[in-house]
């Protein structure tokens, strides 16, 4: 089962998320948090992918991203998310510092994250016989 985590401090924000894995994605592993700093203890190396907003209250997403690296979880494993503007995004995160940066709230941003989740179900093993 893939191991996904979603940091972000917007609540209403992560139950939709949830709400959607459960729907469209119920073999996947997902655990969400809406406190940065009480979500370190949950980012470890073996997360097939790690979702972080990143502006938050008192830890915001670069931070985030580099504690997770720094502890050894793949930066082709994490995603950005954010309200801003790809340009903005871009700029903050060049192409090879993450997987991606997404904006959260367009639409077509959503089918990237379809393509992602699915390809995660392709890489579940297969059952033992």
């Amino acid at each position: 089962m893939s191991n996904i985590l979603i940091i972000d401090d917007d609540a209403g924000f992560l139950e939709r998320i949830r709400k959607y894995l459960r729907e469209r994605y119920p073999e996947l592993s997902v655990a969400t948090c809406n406190d940065p700093v009480q979500c370190l203890a949950s980012i470890s190396t073996d997360l097939d992918l790690l979702l972080v907003d990143l502006e938050m209250p008192g830890l915001d997403g670069s931070k985030i991203l580099a504690y997770a690296t720094s502890i050894g979880v793949d930066k082709n494993r994490i995603i950005i998310l954010s309200g801003r503007d790809a340009d903005y995004l871009h700029n903050k995160f060049p192409m090879g510092s993450c997987l991606g940066v997404l904006n959260k709230f367009e639409v077509d941003q959503k089918a990237v994250l379809d393509m992602i989740f699915h390809s995660l179900l392709k890489k579940k093993p297969a059952p033992a016989s």
